[in-house]
């Protein structure tokens, strides 16, 4: 009898020559679990999807109550279909008054293409401008915002008129002029290895943008709904974006994404041309009843309240010296080592005795840290000491 694995990687496409290969019967809480029983601790929480942990009861709850009433009826903008409103309405109600307009998507990617659209259009202008070392997406244009050319040259030509900064750079905002549409950014860059900036560096950005009459793109993709112990990262940095990207953790685990503007800009998608941006499956009203669960748990568990406690514990267990820096804001952190063998080593180790951890696109000789918010202090002290020990075979005992 064939494997599910071999059935993998004869009919699945693949995305490395190297893929985990785990096989995942079932999940709950922090934990997958194999065919065996096997219990692995997911302390990447499905890469910033399950912030509230697997198959959280409510969102389970939410799911079955949908699938009674209807799954999909029509293109995302036509019907009013109750679980899209009413979930816009309770995302809304978390951010700031600027923000009146939720347009849901089916992922990141999408949120960050319908965003581009979205400033284009608005402000009549071409160029956009990214961050070196920025993920954003693989579609072609999510794709051309990333500022990495190892990941351009094989698609290559992308969209024009991108630009690229340096994240953190106060020279590079010179780069900002009228002719600029937006400059999409993410407040805490993740796939460069959790990059926090200043704050002044930040509020600098969104001066020039506001002076220039430039859009400021925030991608929240990775830092929104608790994961840096605030409901969104822009809230550590006393400033507002015109646009706010959203997915991952938006859906409790579910296909999920959303752009947010003001109403006057959205607008823009309603006529010249009618339809200016649409989707089939965004919004979809099974994911958007699981993602209003999820945002409600996070709000009546004070989930957003924990990380800062939780983040602190971590840092405090995992201070040796084979590690070289803890990066990164509440529960999104990154573990620097030195290079990309022992990342990669001491993750199969763990991996191997039930802890999931993993590292980066732009930055390899870091451990990838983001555990659902509900991980106990019990759990984060079992994770460490494993992380721990996989760092003392790796690179204590192979240095003696």
């Amino acid at each position: 009898m064939i494997s599910n694995r071999e059935l993998f990687l004869r009919n699945t496409a693949q995305t490395s020559n190297s893929p985990r290969l785990i096989e995942v019967e079932r999940a709950e809480g922090i934990y997958l679990y194999g065919p065996d029983d096997k219990r692995y601790m997911d302390l990447v929480s499905g890469f910033n999807v399950s912030n509230i942990g697997h198959r959280h009861p409510a969102v389970i709850e939410a799911i079955q109550q949908q699938l009674e009433k209807y799954l999909h009826v029509t293109v995302y903008g036509e019907f009013v279909q109750t679980p899209q409103v009413h979930f816009a309405t309770e995302l809304l109600a978390c951010l700031p008054n600027s923000f009146e307009s939720v347009y849901l998507t089916n992922s990141g990617a999408e949120s960050v293409e319908g965003a581009m659209k979205l400033a284009k259009k608005f402000t009549g202008r071409r160029q956009i401008i990214a961050a070196h070392k920025a993920y954003h997406g693989s579609t072609q244009g999510a794709l051309s915002l990333i500022g990495n050319e190892d990941y351009h040259r094989a698609y290559a030509p992308l969209l024009p008129d991108i630009s690229f900064i340096n994240f953190g750079a106060m020279p590079d905002l010179e780069m900002i002029t009228t002719q600029t549409a937006a400059v999409i950014i993410e407040p805490i860059q993740g796939e460069a290895g959790v990059r926090v900036p200043s704050a002044s560096y930040l509020q600098a950005l969104r001066a020039k943008c506001t002076l220039t009459g430039t859009l400021l793109i925030f991608d929240e993709i990775q830092t929104g709904f608790g994961r840096t112990g605030r409901m969104f990262a822009f809230e550590h940095f006393d400033i507002v974006p015109d646009i706010l990207l959203l997915a991952k953790g938006i859906g409790g685990g579910m296909p999920l994404g959303a752009f947010v503007a003001p109403k006057h800009m959205m607008d823009v998608f309603k006529d010249n041309p009618m339809l200016g941006h649409i989707t089939t499956f965004g919004g979809h009203p099974v994911s958007c009843a699981a993602a209003r669960a999820s945002l409600q748990v996070i709000q009546k568990e004070n989930l957003v309240d924990q990380v800062a406690h939780k983040a602190a514990r971590f840092r405090q267990a995992l201070a040796v010296p084979q590690i070289k820096e803890i990066r990164g804001l509440g529960l999104m952190m990154c573990l620097q080592l030195d290079n990309f063998d022992q990342v990669y080593a001491v993750s199969n180790y763990c991996a191997t005795h039930g802890v999931m951890i993993d590292w980066y696109l732009h930055c390899e000789t870091a451990l990838r840290l983001a555990p659902p918010l509900t991980i106990t202090e019990d759990e984060i002290d079992h994770a460490c000491a494993i992380i721990l020990a996989g760092i003392r075979e790796v690179i204590v005992l192979k240095a003696c």
